[in-house]
Order: C-alpha cells, then sequence, then structure tokens
C-alpha cells in the first residue's frame, strides 16, 4: 500500500491548527471581555436622575469615593437576579463606595413601575438615548463598571454579579488595588 504523504501532511497541519485554536479558548473565562478603557478615565455623563432627586446627574457628582456603575434593564432577566445582591452590595458596603444604577434600553413607563415596587436605595439614572452606554462600550446588561477613587475604570464585570465577586471587587477598590 502506497502513503500519500501530501494527504498525512495536509492531515497533520489541520490537526494542528485545530488543536491551537481549542487551546486558546481553554483555561478563559468566558465572561472575561477585552476591555480597552481599564486604567483610563471613566467617561464623563450627564443623565437624568431617577432616584427622587430632581434634575440630572454627571459622573463629577460622583467624585472621590470609588464608584460602582451598574448598567441594566427592566426587561433582563439576569439584572432582575442581580438588583438584590447589588442593594445588598449597599447596604454593606455604601458608606465607603457610591453605587449608582443606569437604566439603558427601556421605556420610561417600565423604569416608573419596577422603581415604585423596589425603590432604590441608591442614586438611579436613565441613559434615555443610550449614549452612556456607548461611552462606556457596554455590550449587553448587566455590566457592572468598577471604577477608582481618583475617576479610572479598573475593572468591568460582564453579566450578573453574585455577593462574593461584588465583594472581591470592592475590597479590591478600596485598597486601591490595580486590576
Amino acid at each position: 500500500m502506497k502513503i500519500n504523504w501530501s494527504l498525512v501532511i495536509t492531515g497533520l497541519v489541520l490537526a494542528a491548527a485545530l488543536a491551537w485554536v481549542l487551546g486558546k479558548g481553554f483555561g478563559r473565562d468566558p465572561h472575561e471581555v477585552p476591555f480597552m478603557l481599564t486604567g483610563k478615565p471613566a467617561p464623563a455623563f450627564t443623565l437624568e436622575r431617577l432616584d427622587g432627586a430632581k434634575g440630572e446627574a454627571k459622573l463629577a457628582d460622583f467624585a472621590g469615593k470609588p464608584l460602582i456603575l451598574n448598567f441594566w434593564s427592566t426587561w433582563c432577566g439576569p439584572c432582575k437576579i442581580e438588583h438584590p445582591v447589588i442593594e445588598w452590595g449597599f447596604g454593606k458596603f455604601g458608606d465607603r463606595v457610591q453605587f449608582v444604577g443606569v437604566v439603558y434600553q427601556d421605556s420610561r413607563e417600565n423604569v416608573d413601575a419596577f422603581l415604585r415596587e423596589s425603590p432604590p436605595k441608591y442614586a438611579m439614572l436613565f441613559d434615555e438615548n443610550g449614549r452612556a452606554a456607548v461611552d462606556y462600550g457596554l455590550a449587553g446588561v448587566p455590566e457592572t463598571y468598577f471604577i477608582t477613587k481618583d475617576g479610572k475604570i479598573r475593572y468591568k464585570h460582564v453579566g450578573p454579579l453574585d455577593p462574593s465577586r461584588l465583594t472581591q471587587e470592592i475590597r479590591a477598590l478600596l485598597e486601591d488595588a490595580p486590576k
């Protein structure tokens, strides 16, 4: 039987390429998304307040303390699961860290109804035109940005937070540890 070396070599090259592609994907957290704003100043915004305070809020209004900036929507199932975790985090760390919720791609009617049922304990803002979401590189909701007291984005978390991860990231913010 004669061996077709060109087929053998082609098969080995394809197998090596497949092994390389699969190897690059294994061992990585699928929630980790490359994020170009890490270590950079958080983008400024001016958004409508939904927390009972009048007028608008600016990013500068939250300067001086670490900031947890959470983008969410009422139609988002994982956001509803995450909401009590953010409330818990505010109760535990709200004296040392600021929490701000930003509603994204939602109707004012749905947001008002949700907030009547669950009045916010922390600042709640409305990103009506999605501009802040675009500036922050939002890919979907929920997403949470951990911003240092000097206004730099330390970490972006994609997906719902659990108490353990929220605590871990807040402690790192309080220590001002680089990511």
